[in-house]
């Protein structure tokens, strides 16, 4: 390229003066190029790709010179690599390995040799690539999957088509998974064409290589440049994209975001028939473009090419027809529940047609990817970081989909060759090498007053356990977001607005999380306020206040929330945070006292009416829990003082001196209250109290 700083279709990243302050450390120059390609999702996807380097080491034992290779490891991410996430690995090791290699039929074992050759035995493990890196004498290796070159590789004439852009600089290498033997096929036609600058691999990706960490960087970005300039020069030229002309026309913003949030809880119900899931819902322009084609159904029965794809992905998505469904969510259930069976049988039979004798056993045979024309894309996994990382891989499909056609024709992988990726015994070993799930994990919590002290401390809690969390409130969102984010996972927490006396507002909250995660199973009615007045200074619009927000905000949270409960079928909890005011009569507490005496009852009214959709309604009394709360940084604080003759600053030694067990009550232990009736401890129990207050007699419920 004339000016190798200019690029249309990647991102040049490198700075020269961060790269002078790693100089003389090839490692850390290697890390930094691998975070900067990584950090382009044109160029890879999370958790796919690979990058090493050589670096000269001394061997521990022996003392002599040796040559080390730093490549990720199995697993990794390159957009986020650290030295604790490589492999490190003698390169001569790697080599000699040859003389072990018995074919194609023995590829798995050689993975467990490559422990043999590791140069710090307490690295990361090695990926299956790794001999791909190993075996090519390049001080530097990238290999990515970018869509501009998957499109090449994943086309009919992908060869003539790579000639045609790169004449004999590139070399091309037709499918073959992953293994011992690409890394000596990589190896032979780099030996055989000198002067080459990369290497495609058919229905795969790229390798490129440089002698610094700066040259791979750079070649890499030009040679992914000049596959995107080819394929946007081609747009059109073989015929109109994806068949030309929409099928049909998208719905507008709200009407699309409303057909959704309407349909997903029933999506994440059928689609958790195994094992819970949580969702993800794009409305992406590229993936409207093609769920609105005419090309929609042909080019998606192909599956996906790349095997960083359909491993996230299965190998085809779950078409919806739009006409079908026009109509609102329960209209469209019988339709959904057919499409879901007859995916999982067809799933069945495909696993049936192309399973080894040693295969391991058939996997969730539920679609992972949904295509909902006019309306979007709907992701399912175990986790949301899963789910969301699901769409961004269909999308990348969706991006090789259309660059092969505009130049050729698209195919996917053969079907057995993308079951042996599937259905890999390496693959199946590293999920069982999965940490155990925590105890939450594939739920999702809706938290009202999920921004104070005590809605705070809940959500975090919660998150503790592997949910992922929306804490509706009416101010402090951006702050709890961010800190929820930060110290969880940016997957996982999501703030939103709420005036919990509006059913307007809830149902807008509601269908933010459930666009967000794919729905709810766990909610906590912990929105409230205060006021602490005798009977004669208690004003109706007092009275009206704590009835609207404790009693008709529980009431109508839990309306809304039941609904999409019983849309997924899946059961749930509901946890309604009263007060031990609710059970004692204290002196000035009419108004607050009432309210919090009907949210008990309504808690037990609500169990007895939800036990036989599966859902549990239990309630958390607290009392006193000063610090960090909201309802203390008003007058309640001063009316309660008042009401008992001392100083506010008195108050939390009077409150611990009053309890039975002289304790102070923090945020945090009416967050493990609700914890246990949520976390599977008491999975069957429901229409209970539980009071933590530190033990106040008059208080006991029996």
């Amino acid at each position: 390229m004339k000016d190798t700083l200019t690029f249309q279709h990647v991102s040049y990243l490198w700075d020269e003066a961060k790269a002078a302050e790693l100089a003389g450390d090839e490692v850390a120059l290697f890390l930094y190029r691998s975070n900067l390609l990584g950090a382009d999702l044109r160029l890879t996807n999370y958790a796919g790709g690979n990058t090493s380097c050589k670096v000269a080491a001394v061997n521990p034992v022996t003392g002599e010179a040796a040559e080390v290779m730093w490549v990720k490891g199995s697993g990794g991410d390159i957009g986020t690599l650290t030295k604790a996430g490589c492999a490190n690995l003698y390169v001569e090791k790697l080599h000699q390995l040859k003389k072990r290699y018995r074919g194609l039929a023995f590829e798995d074992e050689m993975v467990g040799l490559f422990d043999y050759c590791l140069f710090d035995p307490k690295c990361a493990p090695p990926s299956i690539d790794t001999p791909l890196h190993g075996l090519l004498p390049f001080k530097h290796i990238d290999h990515l999957h970018p869509d501009a070159l998957i499109a090449i590789a994943a086309s009919a004439d992908g060869e003539r088509i790579m000639h045609e852009i790169w004449g004999d600089a590139l070399g091309w290498l037709p499918w073959q998974k992953p293994g011992f033997d690409l890394g000596l096929q990589l190896e032979k036609i780099v030996a055989d064409n000198p002067g080459l600058r990369g290497v495609i691999l058919g229905g795969h990706g790229l390798f490129t290589w440089g002698d610094t960490s700066y040259e791979s960087y750079l070649n890499t970005l030009e040679v992914i440049e000049l596959a995107a300039t080819y394929l946007e020069a081609n747009y059109g030229k073989k015929g109109p994209v994806f068949g030309g002309e929409q099928r049909l026309q998208t719905l507008d913003d709200a009407a699309r975001a409303a057909a959704a949030a309407a349909v997903m809880p029933v999506l994440r119900g059928l689609a958790s028939s195994q094992r819970r899931m949580l969702g993800h819902y794009t409305d992406d322009a590229r993936v409207l473009e093609f769920v609105n084609s005419h090309d929609l159904s042909r080019l998606a029965a192909k599956g996906t090419s790349c095997p960083d794809h359909f491993l996230r992905t299965k190998i085809r998505p779950l078409v919806l027809d739009a006409d079908v469904m026009m109509g609102d969510a329960a209209s469209v259930q019988p339709y959904l529940e057919g499409q879901f069976a007859a995916y999982r049988k067809d799933y069945a039979a495909y696993y049936e047609r192309s399973k080894h004798s040693n295969s391991p056993a058939i996997r969730d045979a539920n679609p992972v990817i949904i295509l909902w024309p006019g309306v979007g894309l709907f992701s399912f996994a175990k986790d949301k970081q899963t789910a969301r990382v699901a769409a961004e891989f269909y999308t990348n499909a969706i991006n090789v989909m259309k660059g092969a056609e505009a130049v050729s024709t698209y195919q996917g992988l053969p079907e057995q060759e993308a079951f042996n990726i599937e259905y890999w015994l390496l693959e199946e070993a590293k999920l069982q090498r999965m940490a155990p799930a925590k105890a939450l994990a594939g739920k999702v919590a809706y938290v009202t007053g999920g921004t104070g002290g005590i809605g705070k401390a809940i959500c975090e809690e919660l998150l503790r356990l592997g949910a992922c969390v929306v804490a509706a409130d009416r101010d402090r969102l951006a702050e709890t977001q961010d800190d929820l984010r930060q110290h969880f996972s940016p997957d996982s927490a999501l703030a939103v607005p709420i005036e919990v006396t509006s059913a307007e507002s809830i149902a807008a909250s509601l269908q933010a999380g459930v666009l967000q995660f794919g729905g709810v199973d766990i909610v906590v009615n912990c929105a409230g306020l205060s006021i602490s007045k005798p009977l004669a200074d208690t004003t109706q619009a007092d009275w009206d206040l704590l009835n609207d927000v404790l009693v008709k905000g529980q009431f109508l949270v839990s309306q809304a929330a039941v609904a999409i409960l019983r849309q997924q079928a899946l059961g749930g909890d509901i946890v309604n945070i009263a007060s031990k005011n609710g059970l004692v009569a204290g002196p000035n507490n009419v108004a607050y006292g009432t309210a919090k005496a009907a949210q008990l009852h309504m808690s037990r009214l609500l169990a007895a009416e939800l036990g036989p959709d599966k859902i549990r309604v239990n309630t958390v009394n607290p009392d006193a829990v000063l610090r960090g709360s909201k309802i203390w940084e008003g007058d309640w604080a001063a009316g309660r003082a008042k009401a008992y003759g001392i100083t506010v600053e008195e108050l939390p030694a009077h409150y611990a001196k009053r309890t039975l067990l002289g304790e102070e009550l923090l945020a945090e232990d009416i967050a493990k209250a609700v914890r246990v009736f949520v976390d599977g401890s008491l999975s069957k129990s429901t229409g209970n109290v539980l009071n933590v207050d530190g033990g106040v007699a008059m208080a006991f419920v029996r």
